[in-house]
């Protein structure tokens, strides 16, 4: 039997990259996605040096013309993880709508159109979704209005389809990770230049900032969030909810009682089945 296919969205670094890597080394035939290939260097190293090739594709998710593109051709997809993103910093008085929407098209509106390109090839393969989220879909964050809005909605969204997607044989999970030590962080501008903008706002954002800078340096690394995504992925049954940490745990668990999405999943499956 060939392997099982997958399609990872944002494998150029981070916890994309060590994803597709970890999932290459579990058997699987990756799919590796990112909106400009000529930023594939890292990954294929990282294959290279773990014995392992990757198939390397281009994908925005923003664009549905590259999605159709992406996935035209294939014959089967087991399985998709929604990983591409990016980080916000900002808060609404000092930004305009358009970059709050810029966010949410990214964060959210890009899962969606990858996801429905997707799900015909996982109805038949009976394969599953997975989608990297964030704590900050569950808790709102200070200075993270936007990305929390755009995680929220991820949140919400997939939850509300998991149970619809059971009934066709779909798995959907979340994963939510807290501080990662990778690129994000630097591709959101934490920098004290962001300071010289914030007006009244700015003692606070000089608190928030030593407090994230504080965070990320005890951050949990890729390859142990990878290493959890490929667990969902070899999974028989996998849960719905995946908090990647001690820390993600406890920060999330002053909200969720319900760890694992277990009881949740069980109240709305029963109003589809």
């Amino acid at each position: 039997m060939s392997a099982k296919t997958v399609l990872i969205t944002g494998t150029s670094s981070g916890i994309g990259l060590s994803t597709a890597v970890a999932a290459a080394r579990s058997g699987w035939h990756v799919i590796a996605t990112m909106r400009d290939t000529t930023k594939a260097g890292a990954l294929l190293a990282a294959a290279e040096e773990a014995g392992v090739t990757v198939e390397v594709r281009a994908l925005d998710v923003t664009d549905p013309a590259s999605v159709e593109a992406c996935l035209a051709g294939l014959d089967r997809l087991d399985a998709l993880v929604n990983n591409a993103g990016a980080g916000h910093v900002g808060t609404l008085e000092q930004e305009s709508v358009e970059d709050v929407r810029a966010v949410m098209e990214v964060n959210f509106f890009g899962v969606l159109h990858v996801t429905k390109a997707a799900l015909p090839l996982l109805r038949a393969s009976k394969g599953r979704v997975l989608t990297v989220t964030s704590v900050g879909g569950v808790i709102g964050q200070p200075f993270n209005e936007a990305y929390c809005a755009a995680k929220f909605a991820v949140e919400g969204f997939m939850e509300s389809l998991a149970p619809v997607a059971a009934t066709a044989g779909v798995h959907v999970s979340v994963v939510e990770p807290g501080a990662v030590a990778s690129e994000f962080v630097s591709n959101v501008g934490l920098s004290d230049d962001v300071l010289e903008q914030a007006g009244p706002y700015a003692p606070a954002l000089s608190h928030y900032l030593d407090r994230t800078r504080d965070a990320f340096a005890h951050a949990q690394t890729p390859q142990d969030v990878a290493a959890q995504m490929v667990e969902l992925l070899d999974a028989e049954r996998p849960v719905f909810r995946v908090l990647t940490s001690d820390v993600a745990r406890a920060f999330a668990g002053t909200k969720l009682k319900d760890l694992d999405g277990s009881a949740v999943q069980t109240l709305t499956n029963s109003w589809v089945a």
